[in-house]
């Protein structure tokens, strides 16, 4: 239900606002923002290819360090 919300709100949203939303989602202290940056992950995650995949995962690996 979260994430058919989410893509509704974008559906048709121009990439600059998809980047200020997640900019505005990453920088924000309050937790409410988290699981749209989820569905947009999830939506990457799904759309990338091993090398892609293995390129996010290495992202991340090193900013858990």
């Amino acid at each position: 239900m979260i994430k058919e919300h989410i893509m509704k709100n974008f559906k048709g949203a121009s990439l600059n606002e998809i980047r200020e939303s997640i900019d505005s989602s990453s920088n924000d202290k309050d937790e409410i923002t988290l699981p749209g940056l989820g569905v947009f992950f999830g939506l990457v995650w799904n759309k990338s290819n091993e090398e892609e995949k293995n390129k996010i995962l290495n992202i991340l690996k090193d900013s858990l360090s």
